[in-house]
């Protein structure tokens, strides 16, 4: 629509905005009156009009199989559209116009801003199943002719009020009218469904739908006049009512043709079944987050255990090994903290990369600096967690036996990742996308004659098992280009979103 407006039509900014509220809107229209909307806007020279959105009904059937935006008319071909521009009023014509071997019933509403007509909406009904109206129907179309006058006079849509339609209640939802005392005039059997849902013993018609809801509302100690304000339609307001039995969505519509509220539309949605699934999830997460609290705890528990152990060891090695085990529980550690404070089993793993380097970095000699270059962006747990200990172990060797005591040096590790894509391979499918890793330093180098794949030190195990056995990626040892130690790894991930 952004794109038709600014290309055809002299309409400002402020203009469209208004055009994309009633947008947000007019779903609600097409249902209450069982028919196709169509937004016509006069192009800049006033010589055309141009199609910039349309609406089908949930309600009925369509009266256009194709669509329409984007459509250009001269102005002339349709006497409606130039009649409701031209005057600023609702016009119906007589007789239907046929499309198709399908009668349909054609009016034009302007639509209004300011005092000033922005364009038409061409309202058009298929009557090929057109009955004896009920009662519901009746109501809903009563209300379509408020809301179109509303249009026509430019106080609908309601400033300030764009409303979320996938979230908000539509038509089928539940209905309820009201008079201007907040009467029940009439509610739809899902409207009637949801409030017995919610406790109600009798009937809606004729009770106060405000004191009504309020009293089926749990206890809150005083009378709340908000509550019975709201449900009443006074302002156009969404709200929430939970009873003993479930849980409603409320949205109060009022209703002014003439300037002057004569009544209100309430849309309204048993949400009790959501709610209980809404609650049941974050239960749920909580759980998982407690857990991960847990493991956390008691991973530092060990790690505690462990240096109190190795202070304990006369022998250097014993001490030294008891500290690498401390190391390795402590970056695991980490991402079940990381975790512990998510919603969901991801986490962003550049935080856990700064704070595994500062771990090794403490129990290091200071003189060798550590920094971080690039973005790991968002892993999922089964891959920080391995990848947590496989970077703890190689930084932890490079300042081990890259510098010796006192040298000054540097570590740097940098990521690169792809943002790659989703790939069908076979039957089914996997992801493209890759984590390039490299751990750099500027030390001594490898020994000569140094195969990092046949190396048998229990650090290098470690990582050659994380990384090819349980992340499916590829490891590698080479020396530096000037000095030092590149350590390259290759690890598949998910595509960034």
């Amino acid at each position: 629509m952004n794109d038709l407006v600014r290309q055809h039509t002299a309409l400002s900014e402020s203009d469209l905005e208004w055009l994309h509220l009633l947008v947000s809107e007019w779903q609600l229209l097409s249902d209450l009156s069982f028919a196709d909307l169509v937004l016509w806007v006069p192009t800049r020279d006033g010589t055309r009009y141009v199609s910039v959105a349309q609406m089908r009904p949930n309600t009925g059937p369509t009266s256009y199989q194709d669509d329409m935006v984007g459509h250009l008319v001269p102005r002339g071909r349709r006497p409606l559209l130039d009649a409701a521009l031209d005057e600023g009023r609702i016009v119906r014509e007589g007789d239907p116009e046929w499309r198709e071997e399908v009668p349909v019933r054609v009016e034009s509403i302007p639509v209004r801003r300011e005092g000033r007509v922005l364009g038409v909406i061409a309202r058009n009904t298929n009557l090929l199943t057109v009955r004896t109206p009920s009662r519901l129907e009746l109501t809903y179309l009563q209300s379509a002719s408020d809301l179109a006058q509303m249009i026509a006079a430019g106080s609908f849509p309601f400033p300030g009020q764009q409303v979320d339609m996938d979230a908000s209640p539509r038509v089928g939802d539940g209905l309820i009218r009201l008079d201007a005392d907040g009467v029940v005039q009439y509610a739809s059997p899902n409207a009637l469904s949801a409030y017995h849902r919610l406790g109600l013993a009798s009937d809606l018609v004729g009770h106060h739908l405000g004191k009504t809801t309020d009293e089926l509302a749990p206890a809150r100690g005083p009378v709340d006049e908000a509550m019975i304000k709201l449900a009443s339609g006074y302002a156009p307001r969404e709200t929430e009512v939970e009873g003993s039995g479930g849980v409603i969505q409320l949205r109060a519509i009022p209703l002014k043709p003439k300037g002057t509220r004569i009544g209100s539309l309430v849309l309204l949605r048993d949400v009790t079944e959501l709610r209980r699934r809404e609650r049941e999830l974050i239960t749920k997460d909580a759980t998982i987050r407690e857990i991960h609290h847990r493991v956390k705890n008691n991973l530092q528990t060990v790690a505690a255990l462990l240096r109190l152990q190795a202070r304990r060891m006369d022998s250097p090695q014993g001490r030294d090994a008891l500290n690498e085990a401390v190391r390795r529980v402590g970056s695991i550690a980490i991402v079940h903290e990381t975790l512990s404070q998510n919603l969901d089993e991801r986490v962003d793993f550049d935080e856990i990369a700064d704070r595994v380097l500062s771990m090794v970095s403490e129990i290091s000699p200071g003189t060798v600096s550590c920094r971080r270059t690039g973005r790991f962006g968002i892993l999922d747990a089964e891959v920080a967690t391995p990848l947590s200990m496989v970077l703890a172990e190689i930084i932890q060797n490079a300042l081990e036996h890259a510098f010796a005591p006192g040298e000054q040096g540097r570590v740097e590790l940098s990521a690169v990742r792809s943002a790659g894509s989703t790939v069908k391979r076979g039957e089914g499918t996997r992801s493209d996308a890759r984590l390039l890793i490299t751990i750099q330093d500027d030390g001594c180098g490898l020994p000569e004659g140094f195969d990092p794949r046949r190396a048998g030190n229990l650090g290098l195990q470690i990582v050659r098992t994380l990384v090819e056995g349980e992340l499916g990626g590829g490891f590698d040892m080479v020396a530096a280009p000037v000095r030092g130690t590149r350590v390259l790894l290759d690890i598949p991930v998910e595509p960034l979103k």
